[in-house]
């Protein structure tokens, strides 16, 4: 994805980055590791009444120059930048989330990337077990450990693909997704559903995550949770503690 506001530089300075700027596997892998790690995924302009924009430039100076976050469309949309730029070939993809009760839409956006002759799954909005690293297509039905976490590719009977993650011991169902290339445009009606719906967890309740090698912080509403592989610890937070929160741990102002 294009925007005018883009900058390789900045971006490589947001996310900590100072490798090669190559269009290659080891590229790939490390600029979705460290925008992980530096970009914290949040919804505080939905929090505040607000349309997330799906401006392309918007979106650069929001999480580049504001050093904001974003949720799926505004992180991955800013990853399709940098690979834009590096001549990375990509497209984006629609995911329909199934840790619901109730079957939902494709409103999740993901993005596979082609490189060196492989494709490979990219997601840096899903929230707590989304993907910590490219997934490749290829290696279906086997156990992939990305740092404490474990996930799982496979197909089903008509061709689509599943991810899985490893919750409390079990296998837990993420989002299925075919390849079918999509339009930015396209999620414009799903942004605006997760921008203003009364069911979406987004307008329910404030969410930040910030995902480290050791683990990952989630503040949900007023609940602090640290999770790491071998503890999970819960806060309940005051009005006034969650704004010192999102200040010091996730680097965010609420004001």
């Amino acid at each position: 994805m294009h925007s005018d506001s883009f900058d390789l530089s900045l971006y490589f300075r947001r996310i900590g980055y100072s490798g090669p700027a190559a269009a290659d596997t080891a590229t790939l892998h490390a600029l979705m590791r460290h925008q992980l790690f530096a970009i914290p995924f949040e919804n505080l302009d939905v929090q505040a009444g607000k349309i997330v924009s799906m401006e392309p430039d918007d979106i650069a100076n929001k999480l580049l120059r504001q050093r904001r976050g974003g949720y799926c469309y505004e992180l991955n949309g800013l990853f399709t930048m940098a690979l834009e730029a590096l001549g990375i070939a990509w497209r984006f993809i629609a995911a329909r989330p199934m840790f619901y009760p109730a079957r939902r839409p494709k409103t999740h956006m993901a993005v596979v990337a082609e490189v060196e002759g492989r494709q490979w799954l990219c997601d840096l909005g899903f929230g707590s077990y989304g993907i910590r690293a490219p997934l490749a297509l290829d290696e279906l039905d086997t156990d992939i450990i990305q740092d404490f976490d474990t996930f799982r590719l496979s197909r089903d009977a008509h061709g689509d693909y599943l991810l899985q993650a490893k919750v409390e011991g079990s296998w837990a169902n993420q989002y299925g997704f075919d390849l079918s290339p999509q339009e930015w445009i396209d999620f414009a009606p799903a942004n605006f559903l997760n921008s203003t719906h009364p069911d979406a967890v987004f307008v329910q309740k404030l969410l930040v995550i910030q995902h480290q090698p050791e683990g990952r912080f989630i503040l949900l509403g007023n609940t602090l949770k640290s999770i790491t592989a071998d503890r999970v610890e819960k806060q309940r937070l005051e009005d006034e503690e969650v704004v010192h929160v999102l200040e010091q741990r996730f680097a965010l102002s609420a004001r």
